[in-house]
This record gives C-alpha cells, sequence and structure tokens, in this order.
C-alpha cells in the first residue's frame, strides 16, 4: 500500500533507535543565520515549525517564554499537521499502538495557545504521509476542523499546487507536497498534492516569494540523500526562492541555492513517533525567516535563523526548552550534534 523502498523499511527502526550521521555532508557551508541583506528596512517574518503530532503528549505542550516570544512575533507560522484531526480515531488498533497518528482538535487548539501561535496567522500543510491514516472520512474531518479552527491549509489537491497567502504586506506562494504516503495510490493521490517541481510558471502569478514545503527524504538522518538535494534544485529552477522539508524527524542542515534558501528538515515541533524517543530526535527547531517589504527588493529573503530546542519529557506531555537553557551532559551531547550538522556558526 505504501510507497517505501524495501531498503527503507528494513533501516526504519534501526534509525529510530540511533539516528544517523552518515551521508554525504559535502556541499553543506551555509551557516544556521545568517544576515543576507543588511539593507532591508521594512521586513515580513515567516517562522517555520516541524511535524505536529499528539503521539508523544496526552496533554498540550509547556512552552518557554523565550520560545512563545519567538513564535508570537512571526507574521504567519508555518508548520506541518502530521497527524488526522479526529475526535474517535477510526484506526483503534492501529493508534494505540502508534503506526497511525491522530490528535483531536482540543488538542490542536491548546497546543498552538501554549506556543503562542496564533490561528489566524497560522497556516498547515496537509501533504504528508499520515495524512490518510485515519481514512478518507478522518481526512475530511481534519479539513473540517482546521475551518473551524480558522487554520489555513496548504498542501490539498483541491487547493492547487501553489496556494497564496498573505504574511504582513506580502503575499507567499506555497508548494507543499510529499513525496511518501501510507496508503494505496488512487484514494491518496486524489487528495493529498504528490506533485514535486512540476507546477505551473503561472501559478506564481502574483506572488512575492514561492515558497516549497516538501515531506521528503529519508526519516532519522541528520544529511538528506543526493536525490533530495537534486529535487532542491529542480525546486529552486523552478522558481522557489524558499524550500523548508519535514519528514526526517532530526535536524538538517542548511543549503544556499542561487539566491534561495534550503533547510532540508526541522525535526518535530510535537513528538511524532514515540513517547521516550532517543535524544537525537528531541532536538527540533524554528526556522525564522525575514523577508524584505522594500518596494526594490520585496520578496527577497534578508535574513535567516535556526533556532534550536529540546522536547523534555514531563509526565503526559513534553516541554519545549531552548538548547541555551540546557545544561550538563546533555546540553554537551545536544551543542556536539548541532556542531557536526552545522559545522559553520554565524549571526
Amino acid at each position: 500500500m505504501s510507497n517505501y523502498p524495501l531498503s527503507y523499511k528494513l533501516s526504519w527502526l534501526p534509525r529510530l533507535l540511533r539516528p544517523s550521521l552518515g551521508g554525504d555532508r559535502s556541499g553543506f557551508v551555509a551557516p544556521a543565520a545568517r544576515l543576507i541583506d543588511p539593507s532591508s528596512m521594512q521586513t515580513v517574518r515567516l517562522a517555520f515549525v516541524g511535524d505536529i503530532s499528539a503521539v508523544a503528549n496526552r496533554n498540550a505542550p509547556e512552552c518557554d517564554p523565550a520560545i512563545v516570544t519567538l513564535l508570537s512575533s512571526a507574521d504567519l507560522v508555518v508548520g506541518n499537521c502530521e497527524s488526522p484531526i479526529v475526535e474517535r480515531p477510526r484506526a483503534a488498533m492501529g493508534t494505540w499502538l502508534g503506526t497511525h497518528h491522530a490528535m483531536s482538535e482540543r488538542f490542536l487548539a491548546d497546543a498552538l495557545a501554549a506556543a503562542g501561535i496564533a490561528r489566524d496567522r497560522l497556516v498547515l500543510s496537509l501533504a504528508n504521509n499520515h495524512m490518510l491514516d485515519q481514512g478518507i472520512g478522518g481526512f475530511e474531518e481534519t479539513v473540517a476542523a482546521l475551518k473551524r479552527l480558522g487554520i489555513r491549509t496548504i498542501g490539498a489537491v483541491a487547493g492547487g499546487p501553489v496556494q497564496r497567502h498573505a504574511a504582513g504586506s506580502l503575499t507567499i506562494g506555497f508548494a507543499a507536497f510529499t513525496l511518501w504516503r501510507n496508503t494505496g495510490a488512487a484514494p491518496f493521490e486524489e487528495r493529498i498534492s504528490m506533485q514535486t517541481a512540476e507546477w505551473p510558471r503561472d501559478a506564481m502569478s502574483g506572488v512575492d516569494l514561492t515558497c516549497a514545503v516538501p515531506h521528503w527524504d529519508w526519516e532519522f538522518r541528520h544529511f538528506p540523500r543526493n536525490a533530495t538535494r537534486a529535487l532542491a534544485r529542480q525546486l529552486a529552477d523552478r522558481g522557489a526562492g524558499l524550500i523548508v522539508g519535514h519528514h526526517a524527524h532530526v535536524v538538517q542542515p542548511v543549503e544556499r541555492i542561487g539566491g534561495g534558501v534550503t533547510a532540508y528538515g526541522l525535526g518535530d515541533f510535537l513528538g511524532t513517533a514515540l513517547a521516550r524517543p532517543p535524544w537525537p530526535t528531541r532536538i527540533g527547531s524554528i526556522f525564522v525567516v525575514d523577508v524584505s517589504a522594500d518596494p526594490a527588493t520585496h520578496g527577497r529573503i534578508a535574513a535567516y535563523r535556526q533556532h534550536f530546542f529540546m522536547r523534555l519529557r514531563a509526565g503526559n506531555h513534553e516541554r519545549l526548552v531552548p538548547v541555551e537553557a540546557l545544561g550538563g551532559a546533555l546540553k554537551r551531547r545536544v551543542a556536539a550534534r548541532l556542531e557536526t550538522v552545522f559545522p559553520i556558526s554565524g549571526d
């Protein structure tokens, strides 16, 4: 039913238990933060978060005030809705085992409030492999729940290959898609975008910045596969000035392609695998991008910065803490891992 290669399936559990630092590291010279255009006077702030799920949580998370302040400062927050939003799971056994995802409308609303994310400034991608975990009815319930909550969406076939959303004074064109599905091709591809770099040129008409939001690469690997990097170059050639990916569940590098920026993977925002996953999968990031709103340079990326945090266990929920606030051996391990993935620092 799924479209995962056999080698992927066989490596899934070992890589979950021990996320990999293997792979091709060459060419990743972009730092986790950079000021690109210091002349920009007016900017619009986009904040990207990773996968959002209730798998590791029964209640909403606790968020450090620094994270709340950061997210509340954004003109638009963009994330990946990794779980269908249903009141009663249709795939009861799979949901109990953790192979099928689900979260309630109340959980999502409470989690957003705890993180300081205003619903009217939030865009969630539906283009991921778990979106039909609760069947077609679960997908329809998800769409209805997000509409009730006043949350905008991207990544559904019904919205077209590039979906426009306002961010401050700018219009951002989002091209969200997934390479992976957990169900049969026909019901999935009728509802969820699996387009890659093949959107029509006129689909980007009237947008100030085109942003691709792919659900790609292989899970639990800090360095993306060469095929993923090749796809990033194709997306950039098609006009994507910003690319922010999901699915790996660990943080991945940033790469400059032409005049644009690619963040391959942000890790999870709220845990999607296990209640107590290995520590590298508990490192997440918030990717903040300031986009010029000046008349002469509007739509160009002026600066970006990846803010790293750790998801700590706190009873039946998670506590999100900036890496800087950690202490002891955990802080040293996290710092060493980040220095390996992001070898160049910058402000």
